[in-house]
Protein backbone atom coordinates (compact mmCIF):
# COMPACT_ATOMS: atom_id res chain seq x y z
CA UNK A 1 0.00 0.00 0.00
CA UNK A 2 1.37 3.27 -0.85
CA UNK A 3 1.46 6.13 1.47
CA UNK A 4 -0.85 8.61 0.65
CA UNK A 5 0.80 12.97 0.99
CA UNK A 6 -0.53 15.09 3.91
CA UNK A 7 -1.35 17.30 1.50
CA UNK A 8 -3.76 15.34 -0.68
CA UNK A 9 -5.13 13.46 2.47
CA UNK A 10 -6.25 16.90 4.07
CA UNK A 11 -7.25 18.38 0.33
CA UNK A 12 -9.50 15.38 -0.10
CA UNK A 13 -11.22 15.28 3.19
CA UNK A 14 -11.88 19.11 3.73
CA UNK A 15 -13.83 18.52 -0.21
CA UNK A 16 -15.54 15.23 0.39
CA UNK A 17 -17.10 17.02 3.92
CA UNK A 18 -18.16 20.30 1.87
CA UNK A 19 -19.36 17.35 -1.10
CA UNK A 20 -21.14 15.51 1.61
CA UNK A 21 -22.22 18.60 3.31
CA UNK A 22 -23.44 20.26 0.16
CA UNK A 23 -25.68 16.77 -1.01
CA UNK A 24 -27.09 16.69 2.84
CA UNK A 25 -28.78 19.90 2.26
CA UNK A 26 -29.78 19.70 -0.66
CA UNK A 27 -31.54 16.39 -0.11
CA UNK A 28 -33.01 17.58 3.47
CA UNK A 29 -34.02 20.92 1.15
CA UNK A 30 -35.64 18.37 -1.43
CA UNK A 31 -37.29 15.96 1.49
CA UNK A 32 -38.85 18.52 3.46
CA UNK A 33 -42.75 19.04 3.20
CA UNK A 34 -44.49 20.99 1.14
CA UNK A 35 -46.83 21.93 4.22
CA UNK A 36 -46.04 24.85 5.77
CA UNK A 37 -44.61 22.98 8.50
CA UNK A 38 -43.59 19.62 10.15
CA UNK A 39 -46.45 19.01 12.04
CA UNK A 40 -48.75 18.68 9.66
CA UNK A 41 -46.51 16.08 7.66
CA UNK A 42 -49.11 13.95 8.49
CA UNK A 43 -52.02 15.39 6.69
CA UNK A 44 -50.49 14.52 3.20
CA UNK A 45 -49.16 10.86 2.64
CA UNK A 46 -46.90 12.21 -0.03
CA UNK A 47 -45.45 13.79 2.66
CA UNK A 48 -44.74 11.62 5.38
CA UNK A 49 -43.13 9.15 2.68
CA UNK A 50 -40.95 11.89 0.93
CA UNK A 51 -39.82 13.00 4.69
CA UNK A 52 -39.06 9.24 5.92
CA UNK A 53 -37.12 8.96 2.54
CA UNK A 54 -35.16 11.77 2.67
CA UNK A 55 -34.39 11.14 6.76
CA UNK A 56 -32.92 7.71 5.64
CA UNK A 57 -31.31 9.19 2.44
CA UNK A 58 -29.66 11.28 4.57
CA UNK A 59 -28.37 9.10 7.27
CA UNK A 60 -27.00 6.94 4.84
CA UNK A 61 -25.10 9.79 3.24
CA UNK A 62 -23.60 10.82 6.97
CA UNK A 63 -23.01 7.46 7.86
CA UNK A 64 -20.76 7.38 4.39
CA UNK A 65 -19.15 10.73 5.66
CA UNK A 66 -17.07 8.94 8.21
CA UNK A 67 -15.87 6.14 6.25
CA UNK A 68 -12.89 7.27 4.51
CA UNK A 69 -11.28 6.54 1.04
CA UNK A 70 -8.97 3.33 1.47
CA UNK A 71 -6.34 4.26 -1.52
CA UNK A 72 -4.59 7.20 -2.49
CA UNK A 73 -6.57 7.22 -5.84
CA UNK A 74 -9.69 7.61 -3.55
CA UNK A 75 -8.32 10.30 -2.08
CA UNK A 76 -7.36 11.91 -5.63
CA UNK A 77 -10.80 11.34 -6.65
CA UNK A 78 -12.20 13.23 -4.10
CA UNK A 79 -10.40 15.78 -4.66
CA UNK A 80 -11.12 16.06 -8.72
CA UNK A 81 -14.88 15.42 -7.74
CA UNK A 82 -14.89 18.27 -5.12
CA UNK A 83 -13.23 20.75 -7.58
CA UNK A 84 -15.21 20.17 -10.89
CA UNK A 85 -18.53 20.53 -7.70
CA UNK A 86 -17.13 23.86 -6.37
CA UNK A 87 -16.64 24.98 -9.73
CA UNK A 88 -20.03 24.18 -10.93
CA UNK A 89 -21.36 25.46 -7.65
CA UNK A 90 -19.55 28.76 -8.08
CA UNK A 91 -20.61 29.15 -11.69
CA UNK A 92 -24.75 28.35 -10.15
CA UNK A 93 -24.22 31.23 -7.58
CA UNK A 94 -22.76 33.45 -10.64
CA UNK A 95 -25.44 33.14 -12.37
CA UNK A 96 -28.50 33.66 -10.00
CA UNK A 97 -26.41 36.69 -9.14
CA UNK A 98 -26.16 38.10 -13.00
CA UNK A 99 -30.17 36.63 -13.35
CA UNK A 100 -30.88 38.54 -9.95
CA UNK A 101 -33.04 41.68 -10.99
Amino acid sequence: MATIPMGLRILAIVLRALFIGALVAVTVRVSSPQSESLASVYETPGDLIRLALGFAVCLWIVIHLFMPPRTAEGYRTWVYLGLVASRDKASIHLAALVNHP
